[in-house]
Parts: structure tokens; sequence; C-alpha cells
């Protein structure tokens, strides 16, 4: 029986290509984001093995709908990719706007709380793994940053989960890259890290062999 992995922010960039990489490698998606038109162009481009579920990811009735409906559509679920964030315009704390800090501490915190409390029930059946979008953001201090600062609370949180999910025989990664060429950036950054290298990592975490615990994987363009 094939597995299935729950991904967040799969629309596009790192979620849309791990789903592809996923899918080819024998796994169902199920797709969850707020774009409804690209998850079904994606799930369409895959097939069979992907399910849309559009959804917001900072509210936790959202996910908690899509992974109880992932779940029964595929017989259960084996991982959860924790990958919905964004940035914002402005990074200090008193030039960004206040609705704007909101909803990105909302997505990029709320957002990964809420897919672990969604998908940990199923993955508890199944021993699965979660794995959240880190980044190198996270690892170091940059001036002002309150998108750094929500990073730091998903490397942290990670760490705090991969001790409670091992009491279950469960697994945790954080996966940390640096710049990705994504459109999470105005321009192009094609010299950068590709989408691809991010979900080669994640399906390292996934296929480890279950004595393994890779509770990190930190990602930096060559260049």
């Amino acid at each position: 029986m094939a597995k299935t992995v729950f991904i967040t922010g799969a629309s596009s960039g790192i979620g849309a290509t791990t789903a592809r990489t996923a899918a080819q490698a024998g796994w169902n998606v199920a797709l969850f984001a707020r774009s409804e038109d690209k998850l079904a162009a994606l799930a369409d481009e895959i097939g069979g093995a992907a399910l849309a579920l559009p959804g917001d990811a900072s509210r936790l009735a959202d996910q908690e709908a899509a992974a109880a409906r992932a779940a029964q559509h595929f017989g259960g679920l084996d991982a959860a990719f924790a990958n919905a964030g964004r940035g914002m315009n402005a990074s200090g704390t008193v030039e960004g706007d206040a609705d704007d800090i909101s909803s990105m501490v909302d997505l990029n915190v709320k957002g990964v709380l809420w897919t672990a409390r969604a998908a940990i029930p199923e993955l508890k059946k199944t021993r699965g793994t979660l794995v959240l979008t880190g980044s190198a953001a996270g690892r170091r201090h940059i001036q002002g940053s309150i998108y750094s600062a929500t990073k730091w609370f998903v490397h942290g949180y990670a760490g705090n989960m991969a001790e409670e999910m091992r009491e279950w025989g469960g697994r945790c990664t954080v996966i940390a890259p640096g710049m990705v060429d994504t459109p999470f950036f105005d321009e192009g950054k094609p010299d950068k890290l590709h989408p691809q290298d991010v979900a080669d990592a994640v399906m390292h975490a996934l296929t480890a062999d279950p004595r393994a615990a890779i509770r990190e994987i930190f990602l930096m363009p060559q260049t």
C-alpha cells in the first residue's frame, strides 16, 4: 500500500516540487493551500495519487478537516510536511505594517502548530514523520527580522516535537534551506538553491531507515 504525505503550501515552489517528487517515488500526496486553481492543476498533473484540499493554513479548522479527509481518502497518513509560510515587505518591528506582521506570524507560527495538531493523531497510527520548513534565517540573528524570529520558533518547535514523537516511534525533521529560487522572491535567483534540492531533502527525511532520526537538514547554496 502506498504511503501518504500531507503537504501544506503545496500550490507552488517547494511544496509543489515536493509533491511531484513524492508522487514519482510512489507516495500519495494530499495537497493543501489557499490557491484552489493551482492545487487543482497540480492534482490533475500528478493524477490519481493526488488529492487537492483548498484551505488556509493559519486556520486550525481548515487543516483538521483537510487532514481528516486525506486520511479517509488514502487510508491514513504516514507523513506531514508543514511547509506553508511567507515573508513580509518590511523587516523591522516599527517599520513593518502591523496587519502584515500579524498575518505572517499567524501563518509561519500558528500554521506549523496547526499542521502538527491536525496530523499527529493519524501519524501516531503509522509511527509517521513530521517535517517542518525552517530556514537558514532561523539559525542566525538578522537585524530586526521578524521573519527570522518566526523561523527560530520553527527550529525550536521541531526539536521539541522530535522529543515528543520519539515516545511513540515517530520522527520530526526541520529542513533549513538558505536562499531558494521560488516565488517567495520578487526576482528569480537561479544561482541559488532550487526547490528540487529542498524536495530531495524532505524525501531523505521521510525515507530514512526507522533507526535514524534525521533531526535537521541544513542546505546552503554554493554561491
